[in-house]
């Protein structure tokens, strides 16, 4: 990783009221009720979050309930995702759990 490149990580011991914004990548693994902007957010197994996630590269791992905006948007077989998804790119593990509706944009 290069040093310009600040990564923030919240542990799940880590519950956030309100919006967090990162300018550059955001590793979650907490609950959060309130939306998420960065460069890129990767959740994790014990994520929760209520809101939602807007960044150029998103990595779902955890719970969500809210949106999903990104260019890139990958889901892994741990997720449980109640939303819309907006991207530009989409993939999904099996195993993952959805309700969710997506539109791909250009």
């Amino acid at each position: 990783m290069s040093e310009d490149q600040t990564t923030s990580i919240l542990l799940s011991d880590v519950s956030v009221q309100g919006d967090l914004v990162e300018k550059e990548k955001i590793v979650i693994d907490a609950k959060i009720v309130g939306d998420v902007t960065a460069n890129k957010v990767i959740t994790h197994q014990n994520s929760n979050i209520n809101g939602n996630i807007k960044a150029k590269d998103i990595e779902v791992g955890g719970k969500l309930k809210g949106n999903l905006s990104s260019d890139r948007i990958r889901l892994t077989k741990t997720s449980d995702i109640d939303g819309v998804l907006s991207q530009k790119s989409l993939s999904i593990e099996e195993g993952a759990n959805l309700k969710i509706k997506t539109e791909t944009y250009k």
